[in-house]
């Protein structure tokens, strides 16, 4: 729990930074300058969720870690970065060509460093994340952000650089990332590197590899249809949609998935610690996604109107129906990392792979019916997903389907109530005639306020026993925290 708060508060901060940085850039630089960069970062980000082959994460799950396996790969993951660099170089003309920006060619030749530099920083990095040092890692986030982009970026734009302000930015932040690391876990290179080594850890590696893509996949290939079918417009209004229900549940995805999978590493051969862990985690992410996405459904056209106007009215139904597999986005993550954890990783794969196509038949068929149409198929393939991978943890665990479902009850109590409470709120603030602003705070009123009410009157029934031990231990560490801070204050 305290690490999840820690990559919980790095993520927060480095978002509200964004947002700073994006407020300040955008008024120095020009659209052409953010395009050439972002049109780099695609050929960047895409490749570098593949570029160390998934070395990182086979150091972090693996129970029996040798200094042979830390040389190997950081040597592979080195070399590997270096070739990519070479071969991004070679191709940035083609891919200049494929984009039809001339002036692409030297922006992507030198955010190639990034991979030599994500390179050496792989295996600092996966030890830290094996030792749960999140203090460490989130601070460290925090910082290169803050130095690559709000003091580098924005010095950099001010003094007329143009474009090059975002480079230097964005590899004086991986810079910064990677000093970091090497200063706290430098990386072992007493023993020899092995092909046998790392052979055991491409085992992994592959199969972590191959379900990243099924993962990427799945999370792009509605918009492509979208596009590609329907047009520019509609793909405007569906990202749109898709963005305001996924934020939020990337965000606590990544939190939980962060802190789980090497935690969950840890106590592999631990089956009872192991089950509990994933009962535990499932139970509260349900607790916290599943009224949600009933809240933000019901509150969806006050929400629409507030943030983006009456003009978006459009992308209502689909972000009423994306939000209702809030829970199904979401709750899946733990899953996935328990099967990391533990190894089931080609297992994982498969379903990733299914799970990518199933996004693209259910758009395809969708799409005949427009954006309301993609978002039920988007939501079936959510939903199959879902249990596809709740049947491989329960396999991994031996906990029954009624268990697992049981736990995830309050959560369904609870839904009920602050879903009753919201909608009498926006009813009660349509019928007076209100504002879209004033019936979307009622609403949230009505939410907030029965889901206290109902955690004050009947604990165990609207938190379940996850809930309220989760509940006691926060209140545990917030007072003996206040406690440590008042000691230190008297001295």
């Amino acid at each position: 729990m305290a690490g999840m708060g820690w990559v919980a508060w790095g993520s927060g901060a480095i978002a509200m930074l964004k947002l700073v940085v994006l407020v300040l850039l955008t008024r120095l630089l020009t659209p052409a300058d953010f395009g050439l960069v972002s049109a780099g970062l695609i050929v960047v980000s895409v490749s570098l969720n593949f570029s160390q082959l998934g070395l990182g994460p086979a150091i972090v799950q693996r129970s029996t870690l040798e200094p042979r396996h830390l040389s190997t790969a950081f040597v592979a993951s080195t070399s590997f970065g270096i070739l990519l660099a070479a071969g991004v170089w070679w191709a940035a003309p083609l891919i200049a060509q494929f984009f039809r920006m001339e002036h692409l060619v030297p922006v992507v030749r030198a955010l190639g460093l990034l991979f030599p530099i994500a390179g050496i920083g792989t295996v600092p990095e996966s030890l830290l994340q094996r030792t749960l040092r999140f203090r460490l890692l989130s601070n460290r986030d925090v910082l290169a952000y803050g130095v690559g982009y709000g003091g580098i970026g924005v010095v950099l734009a001010l003094l007329g650089w143009g474009v090059w302000a975002l480079v230097v930015a964005q590899l004086t932040q991986a810079v910064i990332r990677t000093v970091i690391l090497l200063s706290a876990a430098p990386p072992f290179l007493r023993a020899r590197p092995t092909w046998s080594s790392f052979l055991e850890l491409m085992e992994y590696g592959l199969g972590q590899s191959a379900a990243r893509l099924g993962m990427i996949a799945a999370n792009q290939v509605d918009n492509l249809v979208v596009g590609r079918w329907l047009g520019p417009v509609p793909l405007g209004e569906y990202s749109r949609a898709f963005q305001l229900v996924s934020v939020p549940a990337t965000l606590l995805g990544n939190v939980v998935d962060k802190v789980l999978f090497p935690t969950m590493a840890r106590v592999q051969d631990d089956p009872r610690r192991l089950t509990t862990a994933y009962l535990e985690g499932t139970a509260l992410l349900a607790l916290v996604t599943l009224p949600a996405g009933v809240v933000a459904a019901i509150l969806a056209p006050d929400l629409v109107a507030v943030a983006f106007g009456s003009r978006w009215a459009g992308i209502v139904p689909p972000f009423q129906l994306l939000a209702l597999g809030m829970t199904f986005r979401t709750s899946h993550r733990i899953s996935d990392s328990l099967s990391r954890a533990t190894g089931k990783v080609y297992r994982r794969a498969w379903r990733q792979g299914l799970y990518a196509g199933l996004v693209f038949l259910g758009a395809l068929i969708g799409q005949l019916w427009g954006l309301t149409g993609v978002a039920v198929g988007v939501l079936c393939a959510l939903t199959v997903n879902y249990v596809l991978m709740a049947q491989l943890s329960l396999a991994v665990t031996g906990v029954s389907w009624a268990r697992f479902l049981l736990v995830q009850l309050p959560a369904v109590r609870l839904a009920v109530v602050m879903g009753a409470a919201t909608l009498a709120g926006t009813l009660g603030a349509r019928a007076l005639g209100l504002p879209a602003v004033a019936s979307l705070a009622m609403g949230t009123i009505g939410a907030l306020g029965s889901a206290l009410l109902a955690a004050w009157v009947a604990p165990t029934l609207a938190l379940g026993e996850h809930g309220v031990r989760t509940r006691d231990t926060v209140r545990t560490l917030l007072l003996a925290r206040l406690r440590l801070a008042g000691v230190r204050g008297s001295r």
